[in-house]
């Protein structure tokens, strides 16, 4: 898979959306459900997905919560941070949900809503000292159960055909044949002549590849 961003930017990542949600939930008293719907309507999720510089390795985690809150609700959180010792359950939330969606190159959007910040906030108690490729396992079963496969991704499968394969044959790049099946981006928008393309080589109609 092509990730939006190199993995030695990911524990950066990981510790801006940790103290985001850290600061939000227990400094300003924001609801952690709450904090994740406004994270996820807003710009800053998407440019977290995208890998941008200024996301990634510009701003703190307190900075990055404070733009969510004035982009979506136009209110300025100036609560000082308190000192924590040790990782709080909401950081937890936060670091682990940004290795998931790196990993998996999923929108954010689509993570919280396949599993709940409620959810997520049990699940601290058995997995927060696991290895991280444990949680990762158990959200990737939640959304494939959640959101199921794309038509895409069950025909290529059976007419046994690789992403790759596909992309060299159609002439399609990789990258979207990725994010169709991810359902990152949706198929049904895709241009007349890019669905055609994919149909031919897989032998199917265009109207097969459609999701209802």
């Amino acid at each position: 898979m092509i990730r939006a961003y190199q993995e030695l930017y990911l524990s950066k990542a990981q510790s801006v959306l940790g103290d985001a949600f850290d600061y939000a939930v227990n400094t300003c008293g924001i609801p952690g459900g709450d904090f994740a719907k406004l994270f996820v309507v807003s710009s800053v999720s998407r440019r977290l997905e995208n890998g941008e510089p200024a996301c990634l390795a510009g701003k703190s985690g307190i900075e990055t919560a404070r733009e969510i809150v004035a982009e979506t609700k136009g209110q300025e959180l100036q609560t000082e941070p308190q000192e924590h010792f040790g990782r709080s359950r909401e950081y937890w939330i936060g670091w682990a949900v940004a290795c998931y969606q790196w990993y998996s190159g999923r929108k954010y959007s689509d993570i919280f809503r396949a599993v709940s910040f409620e959810e997520l906030q049990k699940m601290y108690d058995t997995l927060h000292e696991a290895d991280i490729t444990k949680f990762v396992g158990i959200v990737d079963a939640r959304m494939k159960e959640y959101f199921g496969e794309t038509n895409l991704k069950r025909i290529r499968t059976i007419y046994g055909c690789t992403q790759a394969e596909l992309s060299q044959r159609s002439g399609v790049s990789l990258r979207s044949i990725q994010m169709y099946e991810q359902r990152n981006k949706n198929i049904n928008k895709a241009s007349a002549d890019t669905i055609y393309r994919l149909a031919r080589v897989l032998g199917c109609t265009m109207e097969d590849l459609i999701e209802m």
